[in-house]
């Protein structure tokens, strides 16, 4: 048996814009995503055990297939290769957590640890990168990205085809963080469709607003490694308005960004594709962590408390 594990996600800054080249900041989470892989006789059969949205394994199973054939072409392998493949761990399968991501990874290690393949963490990731396809269509890699490295990171997609620069940031110490969830499975592959349609309809729009969060991102990273938490937060509320104004937020995502900020975090926002999927708040502190957690799990939404910068 095979085993391997992927990370899960959090996008600062950046989402939406990142697939066009504007850099972002990710920083993955200690949830994460466990896979386990046996050899077969015939066929692919998935047992997913993940906790989350209901719906989300349902809804995603056949971009799941359609991953792991992909995954399989780019590790040179048969994509009929007969296995059981079982997913688990500690991050819930909510939309905009890199859910998808993370179980890409995990899958990729346990595959190569059962088939003998010895992948690097390089191929690994971009086997996952290939699987992200059937998920987001066009996607940055800042997902996989994340998944298979850990920690805090800088990124920037290579729109020419190569290399994307990610670099890994220091901060001073980890912060708390709230996970807010809709409930709502988001179709990541039609947003990100979405706002490249409407950013070429309509450039006088979105053509500012890319401008502003690349100067988002960059003010964020420098306030990050200042450890200037109260900067990061203010930030991270301008972010969540330029995803408005994209049209990739929704009425739940601006409630839980709403009831966080009431409740003291420095900042909230969206986070991953949008239109459902989850909101991020930042809370440094376990006591204003377990504050804004519960005013939104009494406000009937699921939350995952974990930390950035670990």
């Amino acid at each position: 048996m095979g085993k391997g594990s992927g990370y899960g996600k959090v996008i600062l800054f950046g989402e939406h814009f990142v697939v066009h080249g504007v850099p972002g900041v990710v920083s993955a989470t200690k949830a994460k995503t466990d896979a386990e892989v046996k050899k077969a006789l015939s066929g692919i059969a998935i047992n997913d055990q993940r906790t989350g949205s209901k719906g989300y394994a349902e809804e995603k199973r056949l971009q799941q297939i359609e991953s792991i054939q992909r995954m399989l072409k780019a590790i040179n392998m048969p994509t009929d290769t007969a296995m059981t493949i079982w997913i688990g761990g500690n991050l819930p399968g909510f939309s905009g957590l890199g859910a998808s991501a993370a179980s890409s990874v995990a899958i990729a290690r346990a595959i190569s640890e059962e088939f003998n393949l010895n992948l690097s963490n390089e191929k690994i990731n971009d086997a996952a990168y290939e699987a992200e396809k059937a998920y987001a269509g066009n996607p940055s890699g800042i997902d996989n990205t994340a998944a298979t490295y850990g920690g805090l990171m800088w990124f920037k997609k290579n729109l020419k085809g190569g290399p994307d620069n990610v670099e890994h940031l220091n901060v001073k110490q980890p912060a708390e963080i709230v996970i807010g969830s809709t409930g709502k499975v988001a179709n990541t592959k039609a947003m990100v469709e979405g706002v490249a349609q409407r950013k070429k309809q309509n450039p006088q729009k979105y053509d500012p607003l890319f401008k502003r969060a690349e100067e988002l991102a960059r003010e964020g990273r420098k306030a990050l490694e200042a450890g200037d938490l109260k900067k990061v937060g203010e930030l991270m509320n301008e972010n969540h308005t330029l995803l408005q104004d994209i049209e990739v937020s929704s009425p739940e995502l601006d409630l839980l960004a709403d009831i966080a900020r009431k409740q003291g975090a420095l900042g909230a926002k969206l986070t991953g594709g949008g239109g459902g999927g989850c909101m991020v708040a930042l809370t440094p502190g376990k006591e204003l962590q377990e504050k804004v957690a519960k005013a939104i799990e009494n406000a009937g939404f699921q939350v995952l408390r974990t930390k950035i910068g670990t």
